[in-house]
């Protein structure tokens, strides 16, 4: 299958494009992109398709800087689910784990690594070999990157650094204006690094239900975008289950029409076991929820599927080191 490019996310090359006094319906013409489906939450275009009109606008408006300007036209909205699952992020670094995880759902052309050092955390891009790895491509994710970190932490938000292999341009100075740290240029890889303390600290915008009920739209698109994904469509179905406290092998199987064998054979097959499945969602949602200090620690339980708070308490405790209680104080 050829890869593909979020539909709704375009709209951001567009505004970039129509910026400089281009009209890009000529574009879109010639590459064949139907501009109704830019508003379509559910629609893809072809990932070389999109990179193709990102190669031509940019030598059009023949800007250095022409990437530079996705911080000022990024919206939660171009993102669809992912971009809501962002901003109820409880911390930076649950936020970027999200993006790096769920990355796909955006572009099926580039992959993002996260990195943790003890004072670092790393947002490293890579791009797959269909892309033409353009210098203004990779400048406007970090310009997008900057901006839903602003959303989420404030707008005197600064990374600690940005490494871009591309070489210096020449007015580098709107660089330095735009993300207030150093830049450094011809660097080995591509990477956003933020202060690790910052990316732990609480957001006050934090939702964890909300990022819980986005997490499960994303992994239903995710499903539906691969079809053969049956670990995506499990961990959806795990997640509308859980505040029912029965779910089972079974229960997910029945749900998605498949008998409880072949289910079996289907996770054996991806060498996973259910109850893992579970288990790792239930320790990040967990995690998420233990933030809300609106939900009381019973309340925790129940929604994660649990019977009673004993067995939820003794599993956060294997999870993380500590009692549910002494986490949240913490």
């Amino acid at each position: 299958m050829p890869l593909s490019y979020s539909a709704p996310a375009v709209a951001i090359t567009l505004k970039i494009i129509e910026s400089y006094g281009i009209d890009p319906t000529p574009l879109l013409a010639k590459l064949k992109i139907n501009p109704q489906n830019i508003t379509d939450a559910n629609a893809r275009f072809s990932y070389q398709k999109i990179d193709q009109l990102w190669f031509e606008a940019s030598t059009i408006a023949a800007d250095p800087c022409f990437g530079l300007r996705a911080a000022k036209f990024w919206h939660p909205s171009q993102m669809g689910a992912l971009g809501y699952a962002w901003l109820a992020s409880d911390s930076l670094h649950t936020a970027l784990d999200r993006f790096a995880r769920y990355m796909s759902i955006l572009t099926e052309g580039a992959l993002l690594d996260i990195d943790i050092t003890e004072t670092t955390l790393s947002v490293h891009l890579q791009y797959k070999q269909v892309s033409r790895q353009q210098p203004t491509r990779t400048d406007s994710f970090m310009a997008m990157l900057l901006a839903m970190c602003r959303v989420n932490c404030g707008g005197d938000f600064q990374p600690l650094s940005i490494e871009l292999t591309h070489d210096k341009p020449t007015n580098s100075s709107e660089f330095n204006l735009l993300f207030g740290c150093p830049i450094h240029f011809n660097a080995p890889e591509n990477r956003f690094n933020v202060c690790k303390n910052l990316a732990d600290r609480h957001l006050i915008s934090a939702n964890p239900r909300l990022a819980q009920l986005s997490d499960q739209v994303i992994m239903e698109t995710l499903a539906k975008l691969d079809k053969n994904n049956i670990i995506e469509k499990i961990k959806a179905e795990i997640l509308n289950q859980l505040p029912s406290g029965k779910v089972t092998d079974l229960s997910i199987a029945n749900a998605l029409y498949i008998s409880q064998r072949s289910f079996q054979r289907k996770l054996q097959q991806k060498g996973v076991k259910f109850k893992f499945l579970l288990s790792e969602i239930r320790a990040e949602l967990a995690q998420q929820y233990i933030q809300d200090s609106n939900l009381s620690l019973l309340e925790i339980a129940f929604m994660l599927g649990f019977s009673d708070y004993s067995a939820f308490s003794r599993a956060f405790k294997r999870w993380t080191g500590q009692s549910p209680s002494t986490y949240r104080a913490g």
